[in-house]
């Protein structure tokens, strides 16, 4: 089942004294999480929406000015929270999927079907990204690129091509 709402990032520190706060992005760039209109908060298992007055990116972060949040010292409380968007709102190129959707999913060898665990986390390095497969030996990791990721179905699992002695 897909999740409604994603994260996308986390508040990390206060931005000025009039309210603004700084983000990381867990998004592609950062300009898609500055792109977002509304973003989202978790409290228990329901989320609420706060409008996004105003973003902007500086350098690798996000500066966003958010409805209500006026002063200091409301900033402030929100450090270390999580952001969330609606799947809805965020824009992703045909063929790639969100890492939401593939953690938990089987990997599987490619020719001999054989299942060697499945996707714990998925780690960005910049160049690639990092597969955490969680296996009965414990963690290993594959990069994600096309010699080794040969195919990915949400429905299935990610089919690998890995080499001797990946796994």
């Amino acid at each position: 089942m897909q999740k409604l709402y994603l994260e996308c990032g986390k508040i990390i520190n206060t931005h000025g004294v009039a309210g603004a706060v700084k983000l990381e992005s867990w998004c592609d760039t950062p300009s898609v999480l500055a792109g977002l209109k509304t973003l989202y908060f978790k409290r228990g298992e329901d989320f609420f929406a706060v409008g996004v007055v105003r973003a902007s990116v500086f350098k690798r972060f996000v500066i966003a000015t958010l409805d209500g949040v006026d002063d200091i010292d409301k900033a402030n409380a929100l450090r270390e929270a999580v952001v969330y968007a609606a799947r809805e709102d965020l824009p992703i190129k045909k063929g790639r999927h969100f890492i939401a959707d593939l953690i938990g999913l089987p990997i599987i060898d490619v020719k001999t079907a054989v299942t060697y665990g499945v996707l714990g986390d998925v780690i960005n390095t910049g160049a690639s990204d990092i597969y955490v497969i969680n296996t009965e030996g414990g963690e290993r990791m594959m990069p994600a690129v096309p010699e080794f990721v040969k195919e990915i179905d949400l429905e299935r699992g990610i089919f690998v091509s890995p080499i001797e002695g990946m796994f």
